[in-house]
């Protein structure tokens, strides 16, 4: 019973503020309630607090205590969703799949896989030296083991 309130009136809080998704929802057997939720455009303390609330006051602790965590997804948190991936078109990502690790600019987002770029310093074609060359992977979501924004300082 708990759960499918929580998730109703989480859907009502999210259906206000479309910008929102949810990334995850965790109930434990103790009543205690975490989310973690983005947004396409970040997620703000205030965005935090509106969907807590909206759980929080229309949930009744006399009649079942618990207590209630709303979480942005953090910047190490590894993305799980398209929309994530959308959302942080143009950085660098590492993705990890079965076979390798990519290092790249999240260049493509579509709904099968995403396209990272980076140039590499490679032998030249002829000749002594080396060269610098554009390359590109396109990588399914089905291969994805772990993909997360590399954080840069400039």
């Amino acid at each position: 019973m708990m759960r499918e309130r929580v998730e109703e009136l989480l859907n009502e809080a999210l259906g206000q503020k479309p910008e929102l998704f949810l990334i995850d929802l965790t109930i434990s057997e103790a009543n205690q309630i975490r989310i973690i939720i983005d947004g396409d455009k970040g997620v703000t303390v205030q965005d935090c607090i509106d969907v807590s609330r909206a759980i929080e006051h229309n949930l009744d602790r006399e009649e079942e205590d618990f207590a209630l965590e709303v979480h942005s997804a953090g910047v190490t948190e590894p993305l799980t969703m398209v929309r994530q991936y959308k959302k942080n078109l143009g950085r660098k990502l590492k993705v990890r799949t079965a076979e390798e690790t990519v290092e790249g600019e999240l260049a493509r987002v579509d709904d099968d896989a995403v396209t990272l770029q980076w140039k590499a310093r490679e032998p030249k074609p002829i000749g002594k030296g080396k060269v610098t060359v554009k390359k590109e992977a396109v990588i399914p979501y089905n291969d994805i083991v772990e993909a997360k924004v590399m954080i840069t300082f400039n």
